[in-house]
């Protein structure tokens, strides 16, 4: 009778108890607290267990219903334990570190196979914090592509009416199906549109970027007006009202998105003129029209949020609003499962791979920017340590992206046309 059982279980699909091998979503729990997402991927050969959990190596038993692991560092160093049984779809336990206790869930990973869709949608309300709290505007799947528009960093349209209050308001979340902690998002942008005429910028460089000499030297006139016209046609900026000095000076458009973010990790809420390594207001001119930015995915579903539109800004965007105004957007999503970034947001181009590094100092954020980039280089070119020096001090670039928020944003890039001749 339990041959013919354990027939029918497997006939009609259902996992038998034995059944472990796979990738899962795993859930650590405390006190009844969810503080912690991560991959854990199983095999399982006879009664004996081997995967991963993150970066943790995964070694133990299966007998029966009853799961019994280890869990080490890469550096063999003991973690903890875990005990759990095995029910269905979903595993459950107990974990040990140390003297800390802890329950935890793992539900096997959904693999999205959905024909990819282009989604109209239309943002009815803004949100002025990155959270993972926040419901999803939408819910989309891997390789979808969503064209939607943005507000200005004062909440206000494409004709200029105020739609949120102001604060870089954020257009989403949008949920990502199967994206889990410990994936990496995908976000290729495949339009960044201005959509209206008019713009408004600072007039005074932040204090945090001069001498203190010349910040009480500054004769600022109260007067002055920083509203531009956006000639899209042509593509250039001119003030809307000139002085003297500036009546012939104009600027090229080159739009671009100041905010794009995933939710914080563990359940913390940022204001939007925030940045971090979840992304978030990283202000980097680079992120225009035709760029893949890479993102970690730190909670499920990622939940995506774009916005603060730029018709175009210099480095570090020095007077702490660059031309602001509204975008029309358009992007397509994908997820590298089961592969985190190991540091911050990066992106490419045709042209270059980039990596970025966001700090409370600018000599922290340039070596967050460099090891980020010497690791992709080491992971995904195959080069060892000193062939990663070879290449970065003779063909790497630095830019500083962002100086005048929270966080300062510099990137670390490198030519695609360089890296073509590596073997």
């Amino acid at each position: 009778m339990k041959k013919l059982a354990l027939l029918l279980l497997v006939t009609f699909g259902t996992i038998s108890a034995a059944d472990i091998s796979g990738k899962w979503n795993f859930t650590l729990v405390s006190f009844g607290e969810e503080i912690g997402h991560s991959n854990l991927e199983l095999k399982l050969d006879g009664n004996k267990v081997s995967g991963t959990l993150s970066e943790l190596k995964i070694e133990g038993t299966l007998q029966g219903d009853t799961l019994k692991l280890t869990a080490t560092r890469p550096d063999g160093e003991k973690f903890g334990e875990l005990e759990g049984h095995l029910s269905g779809a979903e595993l459950t336990g107990t974990a040990k570190r140390g003297d800390d206790d802890f329950e935890w869930t793992a539900r096997r990973t959904v693999v999205v196979h959905a024909t990819p869709q282009t989604r109209d949608f239309t943002p009815t309300q803004f949100h002025r914090f990155f959270s993972g709290a926040i419901p999803p505007a939408l819910h989309i799947n891997p390789g979808d592509t969503v064209r939607t528009f943005t507000v200005d960093a004062g909440g206000r349209d494409s004709t200029n009416k105020r739609r949120s209050n102001g604060g870089n308001p954020e257009t989403g979340p949008f949920y990502v199906e199967g994206a889990m902690p410990g994936d990496t998002l995908v976000v290729k942008f495949n339009r960044i549109r201005l959509n209206r005429d008019s713009a408004e910028s600072g007039d005074r460089i932040v204090g945090s970027a001069l001498n203190s000499g010349y910040i009480e030297d500054a004769k600022y006139d109260e007067k002055f007006s920083s509203e531009w016209k956006l000639d899209r046609e042509n593509g250039f900026a001119t003030l809307a009202k000139p002085s003297e000095h500036l009546k012939n000076f104009r600027v090229k458009l080159q739009p671009m998105l100041g905010c794009v973010a995933v939710a914080p990790p563990d359940k913390q809420t940022f204001q939007a003129g925030w940045l971090g390594g979840w992304g978030g207001n990283m202000d980097y001119n680079g992120i225009r029209e035709g760029v893949t930015v890479y993102l970690p995915v730190n909670q499920p579903g990622a939940s995506l949020f774009v916005g603060d539109g730029h018709a175009t800004q210099g480095d570090g965007e020095l007077t702490g609003d660059a031309l602001e105004t509204s975008m029309d957007v358009e992007f397509t999503v994908n997820v590298i499962s089961g592969e985190g970034l190991g540091g911050g947001p990066r992106a490419e181009n045709d042209e270059y791979i980039m990596a970025m590094g966001i700090a409370g100092s600018l000599p922290d954020a340039l070596r967050q920017a460099t090891t980020s980039l010497a690791r992709w280089l080491e992971h995904d070119y195959h080069l060892k340590p000193n062939e990663t020096a070879i290449v970065l001090g003779s063909s790497m670039r630095y830019e500083v992206a962002e100086i005048v928020d929270p966080q300062v944003n510099v990137v670390a890039k490198v030519s695609k046309a360089v890296l073509a001749t590596l073997k």
